[in-house]
């Protein structure tokens, strides 16, 4: 569906082309009110073959395009007939409800907002003297306990997208999830002081890199970081994560190879001592709007853009990630809307301003979404809605299927609005969903992210509610499905464009 620049006022509603088994319930081709899935989308995925595209340059100066594939999916380097078997539905959305409470904390500790206790929250880790990382532990401000960033490892290893990209020289190939949610990159590397869990790819050796160096812990570069400290006269990073999940590790430069691009002198973390629930991939690339991230780093090669396209579907399809002045001239049809970047630091905040559900603004004053604030990103797998704008998004989509006729299911983990869809054929009927964002942006969001798919009998609305209406909105990754997603950070704005892989 073309997106198109959206107002919020009341739209005339729309005959829909109809669902065979739902012919007499609905009419005419061409409508704005609702989209068409396909059924055999609902299905497992047969073993499939992937055809990747190639890395590209856009052309002097213009930056360059990387495959972007899922985690699990068959084109994933990460894939293989030994490899782990990929988590369920239960353990990527207990993990993705992992990783939004780490974004609400990280936001009400950048923003100054209070922040609600969660029920069963996992208590920030401390790293003592005796623990598996305890030659470092002193380091860490120079205390010997450290009080490290809480999140959620496991979320590494779920709804997430991975590129490949070169560390060193000559260039190591490394396997990354990507993140909008993140600014330091890092990877495990050699030689592992204790440990490092088990990952596809060979580890990266500083050793067999010309072009590698520690970074001196007098750096500002150091002192930038949200945890550092010293060994010796180098810096040490480290993250640990709610999970009990770790990397920590020496920060260095090392030259970065994108696709054909080489970013010189890249700080990263070289991490020596991993644990946890990481999956098989070498680490994190973070592409947030810190210091430390890509995205800033090789600014002067960039410019501060990059868009990324995730594919409908895991199997058999690949996206792709463009960094570069490239990635806006590609995504030329995007809408957009402004970057809010007094909100915080490193996530991507934008306002949201309304939904619209089969072509109809919902009810919901526009103080809601202008109370919590949004962001947008690409590690969370489900839209996350304040309470009072979630109820009136599942109370239309309910009446809108309740008059397609489908039939209900029990809920499933956090999504409480699911169907039982056993049995159809050719092409189902959905309401058409739509965020509408300042600017008169609009994401018509496609058919294949209105829904997530449990099992054919257990078919879920996307969205899920905050724990309430303070608690920052976050566009998920399931919701960006087949779209260019636009970030310019020297214009300061963030943009959708439509059908782009």
């Amino acid at each position: 569906m073309a997106s198109s620049a959206c107002r919020l006022s009341h739209g005339s509603f729309c005959l829909l082309v109809l669902l065979a088994a739902s012919a007499a319930a609905l009419g005419a081709a061409g409508s704005s009110s609702h989209v068409q899935l396909s059924a055999q989308s609902l299905l497992p995925a047969a073993e499939s073959s992937c055809s990747k595209p190639q890395e590209q340059q856009h052309g002097a100066g213009t930056g360059m395009r990387m495959p972007v594939v899922h985690h699990h999916g068959p084109c994933s380097p990460l894939a293989g007939k030994r490899g782990k078997a990929a988590p369920s539905h239960t353990e990527i959305l207990a993990a993705d409800q992992r990783r939004v409470e780490y974004i609400h904390r990280r936001v009400s500790e950048t923003t100054g907002r209070a922040a609600r206790p969660k029920r069963g929250a996992a208590p920030p880790v401390h790293l003592r003297p005796g623990s598996p990382s305890s030659e470092f532990a002193s380091a860490f401000h120079a205390t010997p306990s450290a009080n490290l960033p809480a999140s959620s490892g496991e979320a590494l290893d779920t709804g997430n997208y991975v590129v490949t990209i070169g560390l060193g020289t000559p260039a190591s190939h490394q396997t990354v999830v990507f993140d909008t949610g993140s600014d330091t990159t890092w990877v495990q590397c050699q030689p592992c002081v204790a440990h490092c869990y088990r990952q596809k790819e060979t580890l990266f050796s500083p050793a067999k890199s010309s072009t590698y160096a520690n970074i001196s812990c007098s750096s500002t570069d150091c002192t930038d970081l949200d945890v550092s400290g010293c060994d010796g006269a180098n810096c040490l990073y480290g993250v640990q994560y709610g999970d009990g999940s770790y990397t920590i590790g020496f920060y260095a430069r090392d030259t970065l190879t994108l696709a054909h691009d080489a970013v010189r002198a890249f700080r990263f973390g070289c991490g020596e001592k991993n644990s946890g629930l990481f999956g098989r991939a070498a680490g994190l690339m973070g592409l947030g709007r810190g210091k430390s991230s890509v995205t800033v780093q090789a600014y002067g090669k960039y410019g501060g853009v990059f868009s990324y396209c995730l594919p409908a579907a895991p199997s058999g399809t690949t996206g792709f990630l463009d960094l570069g002045p490239g990635a806006a001239a590609a995504s030329a049809n995007a809408r957009r809307t402004p970057m809010l970047t007094d909100k915080g630091p490193t996530f991507y905040y934008v306002g949201m301003t309304g939904i619209k559900v089969g072509g109809h603004v919902l009810a919901i004053p526009e103080s809601v979404f202008s109370g919590a604030g949004a962001l947008v990103d690409s590690g969370t797998v489900i839209t996350r809605l304040p309470p009072s704008a979630y109820a009136p998004l599942r109370s239309a989509f309910a009446k809108a299927m309740d008059a397609l006729g489908y039939k209900k299911a029990p809920a499933f983990s956090i999504l409480d609005t699911c169907y039982d869809l056993t049995g159809y054929q050719g092409s189902i009927a959905l309401p058409a969903v739509s965020l509408v964002f300042g600017g008169g942006a609009c994401l018509d969001v496609d058919a294949s992210g209105i829904l997530y798919v449990a099992d054919v009998s257990q078919v879920c609305l996307a969205f899920a509610p905050n724990d309430d209406d303070t608690e920052v909105a976050i566009v998920g990754n399931t919701q960006q499905k087949t779209y260019a997603v636009l970030y310019d950070l020297g214009k300061k704005v963030v943009g959708f464009a439509p059908g782009a892989c």
